[in-house]
């Protein structure tokens, strides 16, 4: 599942929750890009540097933290002015992203006493919500 991406000119980022295994789903993205790159486009030399960077989102706010920074990514680039305004990046509203992936601590609920109480895991693999 896609929740957000940007698309950079030296890096992307994208916020994912995989089916197999976040190096997998890097594989499958990097080596695709790569094939075509070099099919379409003739290219010769590397494309990607070796290995990513995650973070595990861990929940609702975490997941809300990391889909602002990468819609500002463009704007702090100076690529854009809003984050809408960049072609590549799913701040745009051009493209049909998945929802909150479930299994992930949701954001508190408030009783009627103002006490925070938290709502119960929809999934307890405790495998949801990667970044790269």
């Amino acid at each position: 599942m896609i929740h957000g991406f940007v698309v950079m000119p030296d890096h992307f980022h994208l916020l994912i929750t995989p089916q197999e295994s976040l190096e997998l789903a890097v594989q499958c993205i990097k080596g695709g890009f790569s094939f075509r790159a070099k099919k379409e486009f003739d290219w010769s030399g590397d494309v990607w540097v070796a290995g990513f960077s995650d973070h595990r989102i861990r929940d609702y706010e975490d997941f809300e933290v990391h889909q602002r920074y990468i819609a500002k990514n463009p704007v702090e680039a100076r690529l854009a002015e809003r984050a809408g305004d960049h072609a590549y990046c799913s701040a745009n509203g051009q493209f049909e992203l998945d929802a909150f992936p479930q299994g992930l601590k949701p954001p508190l609920a408030v009783m009627a006493d103002g006490a925070a109480k938290a709502a119960p895991f929809q999934d307890k693999s405790g495998d949801q919500g990667n970044e790269t």
